[in-house]
């Protein structure tokens, strides 16, 4: 395997987490029957380019199918986060009726529904059917296909060139990260702009948040390599804000290299603390499986001594990242006896790897667990206050990462 953007050979071991199946492949009651496919979930560093990513084993097309379970509008932490963004974006870059917004993997409309209702024309651009489905319902323009540099060209020769271009959590789950890019850079105007979201890879080690690793994501992003993908497709960084979704994250706004825009300081001063983070170090990198060890053992003891203690133990949230968390640590319905979501895509299926049901959130207050594990640890606090009448019955909520908590 060579770097999926610089080409070199490389690659130093960064996290093995053994044989995983698709996170977000949730099984029907027939598929137990069947044969479960699962695959090496390994994760390299490139130390020329210090680009973070999976071993390939998995295609988009076989990650990314039409029935598709996350829909981005079931958290209502990350639609106001949407709205808040929407809302600053087009007062300073002053969009109106003769602007255009495109958004690459729109998932169901939880963001450009936000335009649409201020009169703003958008087209969002989402492979997968049932999120598509969603947000063609909310009367958004939408593009089923998986977006790549041919599209960007197509739609630039078509006049579909966009004043704002938007990829929100979209950039990691790209296998091939230099075409996409290259992509955004084609159906870019002149003087637009580019915003992109991610999960920050220096947060990622110093949270202990190894749980965000599964195949959808191919690659874990710090400032210093996104900087230097967008370099080498003629595109500028010239701001980044650090964000508090998904455990930490970045938003870089992004354009034309002979565009006008000043480069803010926050540029720099990201680069200089990623540096003294040791994200340009293998001995960071190296030292990342022990952590992560250290988080399944705890969690795995203390669930078996409240299992032994007789205690009764659900989850919630069926999230991708869950299911990393469970299928490492080897924890099946023997200890959790179910996880309960609010996403009606999943609830009547089973968690994959574990096997473990989903339910609906009701479910909760008719079994009346002693401790309640919340596998999305990113909204831990929207999760205990929907579930505040289970706090009322004496559950305790536990979370993993970074470290063991209960509250």
């Amino acid at each position: 395997m060579k770097c999926r953007h610089c080409g070199t050979a490389q690659l130093h071991p960064f996290l093995d987490l053994g044989f995983a199946p698709h996170s977000n492949r949730y099984l029907t009651s027939p598929e137990l029957k069947g044969v479960e496919m699962t695959y090496p979930l390994k994760v390299m560093v490139c130390e020329v380019c210090w680009l973070v990513q999976t071993e390939d084993y998995a295609s988009s097309s076989d990650l990314f199918r039409e029935d598709y379970a996350y829909f981005s509008s079931i958290s209502s932490t990350w639609c106001a986060h949407a709205a808040t963004y929407a809302a600053r974006i087009m007062k300073k870059l002053e969009l109106s009726q003769s602007s255009l917004v495109i958004e690459v993997a729109s998932n169901d409309g939880y963001l450009l529904r936000n335009f649409v209702s201020a009169g703003i024309p958008c087209l969002g651009i989402e492979p997968t059917a049932s999120t598509a489905a969603e947000a063609e319902r909310q009367g958004i323009s939408v593009l089923r296909e998986f977006f790549s540099e041919s599209m960007g060209d197509e739609l630039a020769a078509q006049g579909r060139r966009a004043d704002l271009v938007v990829a929100n959590n979209v950039l990691a789950h790209v296998p091939d990260i230099n075409d996409f890019v290259r992509g955004m850079r084609a159906v870019l105007k002149p003087e637009g702009v580019i915003t992109v979201e991610f999960p920050h890879v220096m947060r990622m080690i110093q949270f202990n948040q190894f749980d965000t690793v599964y195949h959808e994501h191919f690659s874990y992003l710090s400032l210093y390599t996104v900087d230097r993908v967008f370099a080498s497709a003629g595109l500028r960084v010239f701001d980044v804000e650090e964000l508090t979704t998904h455990g930490g994250s970045l938003r870089v706004y992004v354009c034309h290299s002979e565009c006008e825009f000043e480069t803010s300081p926050a540029v720099e001063a990201m680069f200089l603390e990623e540096s003294r983070h040791g994200l340009r170090s293998l001995r960071t990198y190296a030292e990342f499986q022990s952590k992560a060890n250290r988080v399944k053992d705890e969690l795995l003891y203390y669930l078996l001594g409240e299992k032994i203690a007789g205690k009764r133990i659900a989850a919630y949230g069926a999230a991708a990242k869950g299911n990393t968390l469970l299928n490492y640590a080897g924890i099946k319905s023997d200890l959790i006896s179910f996880v309960c979501d609010a996403a009606a895509s999943k609830q009547g299926k089973f968690m994959p790897g574990s096997h473990i049901p989903i339910y609906a959130p009701a479910q909760l207050r008719q079994y009346k667990p002693d401790y309640v594990l919340v596998l999305p640890w990113n909204i831990v606090d929207e999760v205990i206050a929907s579930l505040d009448d289970i706090r009322e019955l004496g559950a305790k909520f536990v979370t993993a990462i970074p470290g063991l908590k209960i509250q």
